[in-house]
This record gives C-alpha cells, structure tokens and sequence, in this order.
C-alpha cells in the first residue's frame, strides 16, 4: 500500500511540473523582447533572441529564479520609459554548454537581491525542498516499512531500494537535461541529493541487519556512492551536496539497528567525510567541510561512549579520528581553512585521548595517541597557523599519563620516553631556529618536569625508600632542559626572550629537586645557594635580566628552604641559649650568607643589591651562631658593623641597619630592666646593685656594641637622621655600661647601705658627668657639653635636693654636701661663664639664690647633728643660728 501511495503521489507531481512547465514557457514567450537587455551588461550566460520554434533543446541554461525576478524588474522600468541604448547580444555558441550552478554570477554582489515574498516562499520554493525531504525520508521508510511488514524477501528490499535511489538520482538528471519543462534547479538538487542518502542507507543496511554482502562489498559500494554524490554536488550545487551531507551522516542511525559494526561505520564516515572535504575544497565551500567534520567527530563521540572495544574496532576508530582530525582538515579552504585545521586537531587530540582512557591505556591504545601526536607535528610544521597545535597535543598526553591508573614502570617509562621523542624532538628542532619561540621552550620545560612528576604522582611513598631514583629521574629531566637551553647558546641573539632563561631556570629547579631528595636536609639550602649564585653570575656574564630574575628567585627559594627546615638547635643557638655546636648547621647557614653576600656586592648593577644586604648580615649571624659560644654571640653584631663600616665602601646602610638591630636585640633584656629601674628610682625607690645588668653582661651586651656603633658613625657616611639615632643609641648603650659599672664602685645592695653611702654614690655620678661635660667642653663638642652639665645639674636637683635631701631623708652626707653643691655652684657659673645658653642666664642666678641658702643649712645641720642631717632634733643654739642665717 505504501509503495502505491509514493508512487501516486509522483505521478501527481510530475503533471504538477509538467503544468507549470507550460505556464513558464508562455510567460518566456511574452518577456524574450526585454531577456536579452536585462541579462546582457550582467552575466555572460545569455539567453538567445530567438524564436521559439528554432531554440534546441541540447542547448541547457540553467537559471536562478533571483535573474527571474530581477527580469521582471528590469521589465517594469522599461514600462515607465525607453533605455538610452540597447547593449548588443552576444551569439549563443553552437556547442552545448552545461553551466553548473557555481558559474552562474551572484547578482547581489553588483545590486541589491530583491526581498522575497509570502507567496515566493510557500508558493514555490519550500514545496520544492519538501519534497526532495520528503523523497529522502521515504527512501528510508520503504526500507523500514519491509522490514517491520516482512512483505518481501531481504534481498529483494535491497534491490528496490537500490533501484528507488537510482531512479531518484536519473529523475534529477532528467530534470536537468529537461529545462524547459523543469526550469527551477531546485528539483534535480532536491532528487539529487534524496538517491544519495537512499542509496547509503540500502548499502548500510545489507551490510549490517541481512548481512547479504560482505564488509569488503559494502565499503566498495560506498565507496560508489561517494563518489557519485561528489559528482552529483559538482553537478548540481550546493543544496545536493547539503542534502547528501545531512543523508550520509544519518544513514547509520536512521536505519542501523543492533550493536554497529565499527570498522564498517568508520570506513563508511571515512569515504563520507572525505568525499565531502574534497568538494568543499573544489567549491570553495567550507562549510560543507566543517559540517562534514562535525558530523564525522559527533560519530566518534557516539562511538566512544559505547565503552570498550576489541582491537579491530579501536584500530578503526582510531584512524578515523586520526583523518577527521588530521588528514581531512588539508583539503579546506585555504581562506578559512586555519580555524578550521586547529579545531578539528584538537577535537582529535581530545578523542584520541578520550579512546586511550576508554582503553584502560593498553600499548595499543599509546600507539594510537602516537600516531595522532606525529600527524599533528606534522601538520604544524606544514602550516605555520597551527604552531600551537603541538602544545595542546602535548598537554593532552601528559594529562593523560597522570590521569593512568596503576601503570606498570617500564609501560610508563616508554609512553613518557615517545612522547620526549615526539613532541619534545620536534621542538628541540625547532627552537633556535628563527621560527623557533617561547612556545618550544615551554614545551621542553614540560615534559623535563614530567619526566620527574609523573613517576611520583604513582609511585611516590612517603617513607622516602625511593627517594634516591627520583632524584636520578630529576637530574635527567634537568639535562634536556639544560641541554636544550646549551644548544641556543650559539644561537646569534640566546637571550632576546625568555626561551633560553626558561630551560636554564627549569634545569635548575629540576637540580635543586633532586638535591631535596637525595641530600641531607642540612644539604639542601646550600645547593639552592650556589645554584642561585652560579645563575646570577651568568646572567651578569649574559647580560640577561630574565636570568638575573631566575637568580633572585631561586634566592627567595633558598631562604624558604633554609627556614622550612629550621631545628631547635639552630634557635637555641641562635639566642645564645646552650646546645650542642655543629659544622653541618653553621655550613647550612654559611653558604646562603655567601649567596646574599655576593647578591648584595653582584647585583648593584641592577639595583637590588641593597634587598639583599640585610639576609646576608643576618644569616652570617646565624651560621656563626651554630659553633661560637653562647657568651660571646653579642659580640658578632657589633663586629659586623665595625667591618661593614670600614671595609665596605660605600657604606651599606642595609647592613649597618640590621646590625644594629642586632645590636639593640641582644642589649634589650638588661636595657629594659635597667629602664625600669631608672623610672622608679626617680619615685623614691632605691636603685640597688641587683637592678643592673650583671657585670659579665655590660662590656658584650652595653659597651662594645656603643664603641661599634661610634666607630660606624664615624667612619660610614650615614644620613643625617640614621647619624642622629646611631649617636642617640650609642649614648643610651654607653650611659647604660658606666652606670652599671659604676654601681660596682660602692655595691649597694641593702637600704642600710643605701642609707650610708648612697649620698656619696649620687655626688660622685654628679662629678662624673661635671667631668665628661669638662671633657666635652675641652673637645670642643658644644651640644655634649650642654647635654652632660644639664644631665649633672638635673641628677643633683632632682635626686640630692627633692628626692634624697639630707635635710629630711635618712642619708648620711657628710663633708660630701660641700662637694655636691660645690659641682653644682660650679657648672651653673662656667657655663655661665662659657657663654652656653645665654638666654639661661637669669634662671641660673636664681638657682644659685636657691641653692645658697640650701646650702647654709645643710652645713648647719652637719655642724650640730653630724652625718646624719635628719636624726638629730634641733637645739636652741642651731635654731637661732638658723633664724641669723635666714
């Protein structure tokens, strides 16, 4: 029954056709006055202006119906007036000519298409397409119709469904040959294109449900069929080779049933998609080659989530991806065929690894992925657009050999040893060539860290019972990259980018990984410090600041490693507390020290030396921290900044600075201590012996480091506020060591002691500092001067007359009263005297009123009570004796 209604239903299009036929000859009949003057300046393919009884039907021009339109047109303005001149006709040649659908000139290139209307649309042109859908669909559902009705033997449904795609195709080239009774060019595309995809669909299904021919059968007879829908598109255009498109990509799913074939289904979308690149290359119509790769890479997918396969069926699979991604690609346009290239390689390069996991990375499957990964070197050495496809096919093989569970050790050592062949041999050739650049060097540095990565991400134990092999493996991948970045160094200009500092920064990570886990931990910063130093004497040597900042950074990564790796010991020492010396942690310190040394003097050519002047002072503190005694570690600070004083020039202000922090670290603890008691002794409270720094701690802690730091201020060319806080701090440290030692003088460690000599104590810190003042004075040092009389004065003021005055306090002066306010008297008058501070005049003749009669009663009281001012009641003699002296 169905075959009767297809059958009628091209009986009834074919009058349809042959009606509309005679109307459009007729109306060719009423417009050949005006044919020629509307095509003639446009297009060489004219239609003669002839009879219509002489016109020969051999004679085929083929036309659009846009040239239609635009007759008309040309029609309506000859209507509203006469041309100015008539262009002659050109004579029709005598041979048949046979245009094909490209040939015919696009209108719109010179003139505006005209709109197309409601009735163009559905009157003529979508009923066409309808039907040649609809011929290509019945094609298949006769197929299918038999097979679910069981009607007629297998081999005779082959047989018509053979016979009904050929009948298709000849009615198309009737239509063809027959103009001027099918004049639109849509009807031979739309018969066209259906008798492809029936007759791929008939062969596919022979193969595949009835199994009446062979695999060898079917793929010649696809490969006839490709070959003629190739043909048929030159043929007939565009819309044929769409509809043979859409057909020959559906075919297997439209009518295969049952688990596929996969060696027939590639073979078949092999001849299918190359068949039409081939075209789209011919035509110049490349998105037919990118739907035919579409369609192509979309089955590869259908095929990949079908899970595993045997051997035969990868195999196919694989070379199928290998042409759809590779081969195939070449035969695109020129003008677009770039894009066109890389997306398709690397969808291939994705599928090919998708079929190595899906595999489960079995030796097959690798040689697959190797045979993509030499077509894809390949073709990117032949077009230079696709430069970067290696590196994506090189990133897909390592994600691949990290994402391999449980592989064997010598599987991965091939798969890691083909892909260095491959993709690094291919970039080692080309990189210092001068299309080489950074994306070869990348490449190398990859697979140089992958040759070590990879093999711990499997195989790595925490235990460390491995960890001398992977350090081999390290030092190998640091040989491609340092071999390879050796290579360039002949190269005319090695260091224009960051090619040649890239390997030589990889080869060194690479070496300091291999340091890490071969050597001792105590081993490993130093290696990271000569590695570091060596980079930035060649990159001084190269002249290459890409090399210089590989230097600076593998010194930051020596001080990360130097501090990771940090024991209690080295603390301990470090803070002078007691434990054991060691050579080893001195060396592991020493080494990094020489490394900011040598950056601190190396690098000032690039202004970075100052960064590094402070690590190299603290570090050579640390590393001679490990082996010198406790006690004596003050006094490293103090010696580093008289040297870096006198033997640097010029004067490294970095440095200085963090020796003196240095300085005032170890200085702190006393320094605090001894600050506090200083605030509370000006309270009343007694600053005994206890409260200074112990004796043992004031030469290394107190008066060293203030003679260092003098000898730095006086030799080293400090800024102004830098000299001002250094003379301050050294002041402070030297003010804090007499002090402490002067306290020695008469050890007052009691109250009792303190009430029978600390009168003394404090006259004799008076007359010391008269003393340095005097000093000062005679050194010509004004500002001294001023400060240590104002210091004298002050201490006896505050703490002789206000504090601790004999008078009302329990303190045994003494004759040392007269020899207090004697220093007194006399630093008030020189001073006056010497001119300091004139505007201090008045203020001095008033102290002096003050200290007069200040004076006259302590001497009064001495006469009648004896040392002790406060112990003895006044009498009646001393009580008039003092009104008289009032």
């Amino acid at each position: 029954m169905l075959y009767l209604v297809i059958l009628g239903l091209m009986a009834v299009g074919f009058v349809l056709w042959r009606e509309v036929a005679k109307l459009r000859t007729r109306v060719d009949e009423l417009e050949s006055a005006s044919w020629s003057q509307a095509f003639a300046p446009a297009t060489p393919l004219r239609r003669p202006d002839r009879p219509a009884a002489l016109r020969t039907p051999a004679v085929v021009i083929e036309q659009d119906p846009a040239q239609v339109e635009q007759v008309e047109q040309v029609e309506q303005v000859e209507q509203a007036g006469p041309l100015e001149a008539e262009p002659p006709v050109a004579p029709v040649p005598d041979a048949p000519v046979e245009p094909t659908f490209a040939d015919i000139p696009d209108v719109g290139d010179h003139e505006p298409r005209p709109r197309i209307g409601f009735e163009e649309l559905f009157g003529r042109r979508l009923p066409i397409w309808a039907g040649g859908v609809t011929l290509a669909v019945a094609g298949f559902l006769i197929v299918k119709y038999s097979i679910d009705s069981g009607l007629l033997s297998p081999l005779v449904r082959m047989i018509l469904g053979l016979l009904f795609g050929s009948a298709l195709i000849v009615a198309a080239e009737a239509a063809l040959r027959g103009d001027l009774v099918v004049r639109d060019p849509r009807v031979r595309q739309s018969l066209a294109g259906a008798g492809i995809a029936t007759l791929y669909a008939t062969i596919l299904v022979a193969a595949n449900i009835y199994q009446l021919i062979g695999p060898l059968t079917a793929f010649a007879g696809m490969a006839v069929v490709t070959a003629g829908a190739v043909g048929l598109s030159l043929r007939f255009g565009a819309p044929s080779a769409i509809l043979g498109l859409v057909g020959g990509v559906a075919a297997p799913t439209l009518v295969g049933t049952g688990e596929p074939n996969v060696p027939l289904l590639a073979s078949y979308l092999a001849l299918t998609v190359g068949g039409l690149c081939a075209v789209s290359r011919q035509q110049r119509w490349a998105w037919l080659g990118a739907g035919a790769l579409i369609g192509g890479f979309g089955w590869g997918i259908v095929l990949l989530l079908g899970g595993a396969m045997d051997a035969g069926s990868t195999i196919s699979l694989g070379i199928l991806i290998v042409l759809l991604g590779i081969a195939f690609p070449l035969v695109l346009l020129a003008d677009r065929g770039s894009i066109l290239r890389l997306a398709a390689g690397l969808v291939g390069c994705a599928q090919m690894a998708a079929l190595v996991a899906i595999g489960d990375f079995t030796p097959l499957h690798w040689g697959l992925f190797g045979l993509i990964s030499v077509a894809v070197i390949w073709l990117s050495q032949r077009e230079p657009a696709l430069r970067q496809l290696p590196s994506a096919g090189l990133a897909v093989a390592l994600l691949l050999t990290g994402a391999w569970s449980a592989p064997g050790q010598v599987m991965l050592g091939i798969v890691l040893a083909a892909i260095a062949v491959i993709y690094g041999g291919a970039a080692l050739a080309r990189l210092w060539r001068s299309e080489g650049s950074l994306d070869e060097a990348i490449a190398i540095a990859a697979i140089a860290l992958a040759v070590v990565i990879v093999p711990m991400l499997h195989f790595y134990r925490i235990d460390g019972t491995d960890d001398r092999a992977f350090a081999w493996l390290a030092v190998l991948g640091a040989a491609i990259a340092g071999v390879s970045a050796a290579l360039g160094w002949r190269a005319a200009t090695p260091t224009n980018d960051w090619r040649f500092a890239l390997l030589v920064a990889t080869a060194s990570a690479l070496l300091v990984t291999a340091a890490t886990l071969a050597l001792p931990v105590w081993a490993v910063a130093p290696t990271s410090a000569l590695i570091a130093s060596a980079l930035l004497l060649f990159a001084r040597r190269a002249v290459d600041p890409r090399l210089a900042l590989c230097a600076w950074g593998f010194a930051g990564a020596t001080l990360a490693l130097l501090l990771a790796g940090v024991t209690w010991p080295e603390q301990y020492r470090a803070i002078g507390d007691p434990a054991p010396a060691s050579l080893a942690l001195a060396f592991r310190w020493l080494v990094p020290a020489a490394m900011a040394a040598l950056f601190a003097r190396v690098a000032e050519w690039n202004d970075r030396g100052s960064v590094a002047e402070p690590f190299a002072v603290l570090l050579a503190y640390v590393a001679v921290a490990q082996v010198l005694p406790p006690a004596l570690l003050p006094l490293v600070p103090a010696l580093l900044l008289v040297a870096l004083a006198l033997k640097v020039r010029p004067s490294p202000l970095p440095a200085l600075f963090s020796s003196w922090i240095l300085v005032l670290l170890w200085a702190a603890d006393p320094l605090q201590r001894w600050l506090g008691e200083a605030i509370r002794s000006l309270t009343g409270v007694p600053f005994l012996l206890s409260d200074v720094p112990y004796l043992t701690d004031v030469a290394p802690r107190f008066a060293i480091p203030a003679l260092a730091i003098a000898i730095a201020v006086r030799s080293a060319r400090l800024p102004i506020r830098a000299r001002n806080v250094a003379i301050g701090s050294t002041i402070l440290l030297a003010t804090i060591a007499a002090h402490s030692l002067f306290k020695h003088l008469l050890a007052i460690d009691s109250l009792p002691r303190f009430e029978a000599l600390g009168y003394a104590e404090r006259t004799l810190w008076q007359a010391q500092l008269a003393a340095l003042a005097l000093l000062a004075w005679q050194w010509r040092a004004r500002t001294a001067t001023i400060a240590l009389a104002a210091a004298s004065l002050a201490h006896f003021a505050w703490f002789s007359l206000i504090i601790h005055n004999p008078l009302w306090t329990a303190q045994a002066a003494g004759a040392w009263i007269v020899l207090a306010y004697g220093i007194a008297f006399g630093l008030l008058w020189s001073t006056q005297r010497a001119g300091l501070l004139p505007s201090l005049d008045r203020a001095r003749d008033r102290a002096r009123m003050l200290l007069i009669p200040l004076f006259g009663l302590s001497l009064l009281r001495l006469a009648f009570s004896g040392p002790i001012l406060s112990l003895a009641p006044i009498g009646p003699t001393e009580d008039i004796l003092r009104s008289l002296l009032g």
